[in-house]
């Protein structure tokens, strides 16, 4: 438990206590630690609050952890009025996928992304957090007497902590971290059940791995990157977390310590754009081109091939300085 934000938690928990209606919300095209983290808060209000009206409000869901979003509730634009809107895991208001969050009377921010763009009337970002789902469960560890932590619940959050610190890998992972999720671990989680859940799939999606190792490419100072086209993903017949999952099949790539997937949007001209590196920071590469993210993870978005390219290029001379400067990577 990390008592150096015992007083940002305690603003918290007294406007939980304040308010009877409380909206959950997150952002669009959810991750685990966006449903994980916006699923065991609600989880864990409900039951220490069973007088409070306690709902999860999003316009978008995920097939990769629907095991844990079962809360698709639609509320009027009424019922936001003198409501409470808690905002997971979300850097930026433009990315919240419940857009009538400007409509409840107060508006709270949990997150653990750079805080380049600040909202809400209390905001308690930790970027150096492995995920959302922990701060959660540092919340709920801080005032145990008060907020009811349930099994549901510690499975939300473990599986958010889990994926979105690589099963525990990534250099965002603490040992705060591995001690909040011992804490969750004691509810009696079926780790073998989630991890099913989680990393299992169809033998023709691995067909479609094979073949994207066909399809990878990697520059001249070992920036592996992969266009995932429209054509692709409708022959693969790819889900959105499928597609963008590609970039987890580039991270073992001896020398290579920047790696990028470009998913073309199925729906417009825009191309998504998924970072990942090791060692170096890669973050203010994601701002450039209109996203951001962690130092190691982030986000952009390109709107042509030649944008494709040049961001390409970006990240190759990110990769050239890096290794003629510094030492150790691999």
């Amino acid at each position: 438990m990390d008592n150096k934000n015992y007083d940002i938690k305690k603003q918290i928990l007294d406007k939980i206590r304040e308010y009877d209606r409380i909206i959950i919300g997150r952002h669009f095209r959810p991750d685990g630690d966006a449903v994980g983290s916006t699923m065991g808060l609600a989880t864990i209000l409900r039951e220490s609050f069973p007088k409070k009206e306690i709902f999860v409000v999003n316009e978008d869901y995920s097939d990769y952890v629907a095991f844990l979003d079962d809360d698709k509730t639609v509320l009027s634009d009424e019922a936001y009025e003198g409501a409470l809107f808690i905002a997971v895991d979300t850097g930026t208001v433009d990315r919240l996928s419940n857009k009538k969050y400007t409509l409840a009377k107060e508006l709270v921010k949990i997150d653990h992304h750079v805080d380049n763009a600040p909202y809400g009337d209390i905001s308690w970002v930790e970027d150096w957090r492995s995920s959302a789902c922990e701060m959660i469960a540092d919340l709920a560890l801080t005032f145990k007497d008060e907020l009811k932590m349930t099994k549901r619940a510690a499975e939300c959050l473990f599986t958010g902590m889990a994926t979105d610190s690589g099963r525990f890998r990534f250099a965002s992972t603490s040992g705060e971290t591995m001690r909040l999720a011992g804490f969750l671990l004691d509810f009696g989680l079926d780790l073998e059940t989630i991890y099913a859940h989680l990393y299992l799939e169809d033998f023709d999606y691995y067909k479609f791995q094979s073949y994207i190792f066909g399809q990878m490419k990697i520059t001249e100072n070992g920036v592996a990157y992969v266009v995932v086209t429209r054509e692709m993903q409708q022959e693969w017949n790819l889900s959105n977390e499928q597609a963008s999952n590609v970039i987890s099949m580039l991270n073992s790539i001896k020398g290579s310590i920047i790696w990028l997937a470009f998913i073309e949007n199925p729906m417009d001209d825009d191309i998504r754009v998924r970072l990942r590196s090791r060692f170096v920071t890669i973050n203010k590469l994601g701002e450039k081109y209109g996203g951001g993210g962690h130092e190691c993870a982030a986000g952009a978005t390109v709107h042509s091939m030649e944008e494709l390219q040049q961001l390409v290029n970006d990240a190759d001379e990110i990769s050239r300085d890096y290794k003629a400067n510094n030492t150790g990577w691999m």
